[in-house]
């Protein structure tokens, strides 16, 4: 069922009222006199475990599970920082990563139901989605949706990263950081519309909640209400999100975050596919049956202790569940001469896990050698169930057809981790090691129940030197385990079948990390190779879709540059130039291209903040994403055209010429600017991209 017009409009003035009757702060001059005062920039940004300048990130845990300046670790890191995201705008996850390097979040057109991305050519939203360092497990549909609105940050740690994370892909991890309590006071409201009747409405206040400053909290919420340009595809949110951080002394501290929200899109973003490799311009969506209801919530802390200058202790713990009721419909032919027929379905499931990662830290030195080490033990548990039903008679026929139990999994993982991270001179050694031991049982359709054990070995090892010129060369070896469910077919055209085999990947990666002296400036550059081994896809060439396994190698390079500079502006530019080669797979495509993986991918974003003059509060920002070519099925019979989207933002900042208006901003944004629409096919199916959107938002902070 689509979001009830009551609760989302209750959330819409919730947080509209809180803007009207918010208090509101003057500053008079005495007559005659004109004064100009600085503006105040006060930032959202809690600095906790994410440290950030601007467009610049500084220090993130992601990479070693402690506190690590980033030009340290060997290994490439991307970050899109607060400032970036609320510049830019993005509506969803995706819309965040379009201009990191490496990442693809374009290969499935306009789809805003998931958050579907690549990172090195590989798939990493199932098994490298990450939030506050703790594994997000997605079922097969009911997906743990990002609002990015809640977060102030996302840390991209690229290529294998089992060694300390344990179940991930080859690709890498994308962690979400989520908004935290800040120990200032800080007050925010925004009001929003724009095209397709979009009315959103947000506020997020934090600061202490006791005089000492020992507890502090942050409420975050947002209403929305929107149409999109696919007809009867809704983009409705309610978004609540309290935190509460706990410091009774400098060296404990608890912070506890959670959500709960429900969010309504559309069922069905696919059009038509006449023939394969082509896509039509019938939406195959019903207007009578398109919601897709998904309720989610999360609890969970982070706990650290110090006990001494050797010994401190860390247990972060999170249980979320997603529920999904999915509507969808499409069309199909029953001959060359007949109109199209259609069908309908339902389809629901519940994801639930629970994850807790206890760890110590260590430091200590031994002789000249410095010594910051991590020993840990995680465990983790997720359980789904999923309900299905199809009917091809009408729309009536599915809402009273009830929906059967078609499968369901549970998965136990344990693992056990050392990390040490060995500073000598000017040289960092890092050295990383894990077991894991995941046991998941899996029931059919007929309540049938099959059992699979998988433990597996993850390494890693990389050496980095620092110079006094701010130039970092590393390089590093890891790599990265993810077990499979079910049977696989090495040959789909017979019943010979065998238990899936795990997911392995090792990874070869140099690079070098450049901090411009006395600027805020980052340039990054990587060279990677990552062969993969025993992936599975699904293979419908007899008309039954078997699973079966494939290897793959990825090669490339990243460029990446990020800076703010002291003037008011602020710079992102990527570089992506990649190659990701089927070694193993189904006839006909061993030797060739993965499809929809573009050769070469660049983005440029920049944004300036005039901060004196007759302009002073205007700010401008404009930026571009460009793919190349790419195939449009794994056996390069056909390709995808080049394509570019441009991106821009337009804002004022009343404070600089109005006292009285100081934390008022208005700003408009545009996403894809000229209205680029083209097909993008992946293994011979065709989507289409989104086309322009424009909104603006008015914000007050106080």
């Amino acid at each position: 069922m689509r979001v009830s017009t009551a609760t989302s409009r209750a959330g819409l003035f919730l947080t509209a009222g809180i803007a009207i009757f918010a208090p509101h702060q003057t500053v008079h001059a005495q007559e005659g006199q004109t004064i100009v005062l600085d503006a105040v920039t006060v930032e959202a940004e809690s600095d906790d475990t994410l440290v950030q300048d601007g467009y610049v990130a500084k220090q993130d845990r992601l990479g070693t599970k402690v506190d690590t300046p980033i030009a340290k670790i060997p290994q490439a890191i991307s970050v899109v920082t607060q400032d970036q995201i609320e510049d830019q705008k993005p509506r969803t996850l995706n819309e965040a990563l379009g201009y990191t390097a490496s990442a693809n979040p374009n290969s499935f057109g306009f789809d805003s139901r998931y958050d579907a991305f690549f990172l090195r050519g590989f798939p990493a939203h199932y098994n490298g989605m990450f939030r506050d360092g703790l594994r997000q497990y997605n079922g097969p549909s009911a997906w743990f949706k990002t609002e990015p609105y809640g977060i102030e940050g996302v840390t991209v740690l690229k290529g294998p990263a089992s060694s300390l994370y344990g179940i991930s892909g080859p690709g890498g991890l994308v962690n979400v950081v989520t908004k935290r309590p800040k120990d200032e006071q800080f007050r925010e409201v925004e009001l929003l519309m724009g095209e397709h009747n979009r009315y959103q409405s947000a506020f997020d206040f934090s600061g202490p909640a006791n005089e000492n400053g020992s507890l502090l909290y942050r409420f975050t919420g947002l209403g929305r209400l929107s149409d999109t340009e696919l007809p009867a595809y809704p983009d409705d949110k309610l978004y609540l999100a309290p935190a509460f951080t706990f410091k009774p002394d400098e060296d404990t501290k608890l912070t506890i975050l959670g959500e709960i929200s429900k969010s309504v899109t559309g069922g069905t973003a696919a059009f038509y596919n006449p023939s394969y490799g082509t896509i039509s311009d019938i939406y195959e969506g019903d207007p009578a049956w398109n919601d897709f209801t998904q309720d989610q919530g999360r609890i969970g802390y982070e706990f650290e202790h110090r006990f001494n200058d050797l010994l401190t202790v860390r247990q972060n713990l999170r249980y979320n569940a997603v529920d999904a009721d999915l509507e969808y419909s499409s069309h199909h032919s029953i001959g060359p001469d007949l109109p199209l027929q259609r069908y309908w379905g339902h389809y629901t499931e519940d994801m639930q896990n629970f994850v807790v990662d206890n760890m110590a830290q260590f430091e200590f030195d031994t002789g000249q050698v410095k010594h910051v080490a991590v020993a840990g033990i995680d465990y983790a548990w997720a359980q789904y169930d999923a309900y299905s039903a199809l009917s091809y008679t009408s729309v009536d026929d599915i809402k009273q057809m009830p929906v059967p139990f078609i499968g369901g999994q549970e998965m136990n993982q344990v693992g056990i981790y050392l990390h040490d991270q060995m500073e000598w001179n000017d040289f960092t050694l890092f050295a990383s090691g894990r077991y894991d031991w995941v046991d998941t049982t899996s029931t059919d359709a007929t309540s049938t129940e099959t059992e699979q054990d998988d433990s597996h070995f993850s390494s890693r090892v990389g050496l980095s030197y620092t110079t006094e010129w701010g130039i970092t060369p590393y390089a590093n070896y890891s790599t990265s385990f993810s077990p499979n469910i079910g049977f696989v077919y090495d040959d789909v055209t017979s019943d010979v079948a065998s238990v899936a085999r795990p997911t392995v990947a090792e990874q070869k990666e140099i690079g070098i990390k450049y901090e411009i002296p006395g600027y805020n400036a980052v340039i990054s550059a990587a060279l990677f190779d990552i062969d993969q081994k025993d992936g599975v896809v699904f293979d419908a060439s007899t008309g039954i879709n078997k699973q079966r396994q494939l290897d793959l190698n990825s090669r490339g390079f990243e460029l990446e540059a990020n800076a703010s500079f002291d003037n008011g502006f602020s710079l992102i530019a990527s570089y992506t130039n990649l190659r990701v080669k089927i070694e193993k797979g189904a006839e006909g495509t061993v030797g060739k291209e993965l499809s929809a993986t573009p050769n070469h991918i660049f983005a440029l974003w920049g944004h300036y903040l005039f901060e004196g003059g007759a302009l002073a509060g205007l700010g401008v920002g404009a930026g571009v994403r460009v793919a190349s070519s790419s195939y449009g099925d794994d056996t390069n019979t056909f390709k995808n055209s080049s394509r570019a989207f441009v991106d821009a933002a337009l804002s004022y900042d009343f404070g600089y010429r109005n006292p009285d208006l100081e934390g008022v901003s208005l700003q408009i944004n545009a996403k894809n600017l000229f209205d680029e629409q083209k097909p993008i096919c992946s293994a011979g199916y065709c989507y289409k991209d989104e086309g322009r959107s424009l909104f603006g938002s008015l914000r007050y902070r106080f």
